[in-house]
């Protein structure tokens, strides 16, 4: 009886689809093969997506389990908003917001979780608690001991641009030359982790999509995504539900910004995205199968 051929997704831009696969910490993410969704869950009071909805903890678990049924490749679980304007969240709070849930996913599902943290000290304990990665939306810039808390764990690090800070990134951001801007940012980023020990192979960049951009700035980036192909670098891309999706489509209810997301997700998937960040992880994964689909067409 034949079987189906699988087929990995072609090259696009400067580098084989095949050597943009990472090993984190005994996970195989095989970017050559498909599109991963990175289910979104919040475990605080101020997210700007769900309002605080799986603030708590049991809750935070069951959703958890639920993005995972519904085909997440990787849970990223924050314990600090970084919407536009919010406030810091001390380590010792974000640690206990995290870990428990954490701990509990990584017990119970065999796909890698990831810590969204800009703190050394929660990615320690995250990754103590079975994180594999750590979704740094600083790019190392926050605090100078994440990098060698990374190298020295083996984890792989999303290194996010973001011009700014939460509390003033989107007060008027200003760029000489958008694209060559962020792409230099990315770069320092990847210096940085280098510089610190962790393996180029173990780095995932990310443009930073509403972190520091205006609107416009955000269409450009996903037009133009294929540029950053040019770092070598899986890439990963955050659009779910965000403000400049509700500013084009003139909708202010987050709740109801799914097909914006998805439109600008299968955008990003086909110009380059290894990874897409979803609060919607079902459709989302519907989506990135789809185009998955139209990149493999022809191929062979």
């Amino acid at each position: 009886m034949k079987t189906k051929k699988e087929l990995t997704l072609p090259a696009r831009g400067r580098i084989q689809k095949s050597q943009l696969d990472i090993d984190a910490c005994g996970f195989h993410l095989a970017f050559s093969k498909k599109t991963y969704v990175m289910g979104v869950l919040n475990v605080t009071p101020d997210s700007f997506s769900d309002g605080g909805r799986f603030f708590d903890k049991r809750r935070a678990l069951r959703r958890g389990l639920e993005m995972a049924r519904e085909g997440a490749g990787i849970i990223d679980v924050g314990g600090e908003s970084t919407r536009p304007g919010a406030r810091d969240v001390s380590f010792a709070e974000e640690i206990d917001r995290v870990v428990p849930v954490i701990m509990c996913l990584a017990k119970e599902l065999g796909v890698p979780i990831s810590v969204d943290t800009r703190k050394a000290k929660v990615a320690e304990e995250a990754i103590k608690a079975g994180a594999s990665i750590v979704n740094d939306v600083s790019g190392l810039r926050h605090d100078r001991k994440m990098g060698p808390v990374v190298a020295g764990s083996g984890a792989v690090l999303i290194a996010t641009h973001m011009k700014g800070a939460p509390q003033d990134m989107q007060r008027n951001p200003v760029y000489r030359n958008l694209i060559k801007d962020v792409i230099s940012g990315l770069r320092e980023s990847i210096r940085l982790a280098r510089l610190c020990g962790i393996d180029e192979n173990k780095i995932i960049i990310d443009p930073g999509i509403g972190f520091g951009k205006a609107v416009w700035h955000n269409l450009e980036i996903l037009n133009r995504l294929d540029e950053f192909k040019a770092l070598r670098r899986p890439i990963c891309v955050g659009t779910s539900r965000k403000s400049f999706i509700g500013k084009v489509l003139n909708i202010d209810d987050t709740g109801m910004r799914m097909a914006g997301t998805i439109a600008t997700s299968v955008a990003a998937i086909l110009n380059g995205a290894n990874i897409i960040r979803a609060h919607d992880v079902k459709e989302a994964r519907e989506a990135a199968a789809m185009a998955d689909a139209i990149l493999k067409a022809g191929a062979n």
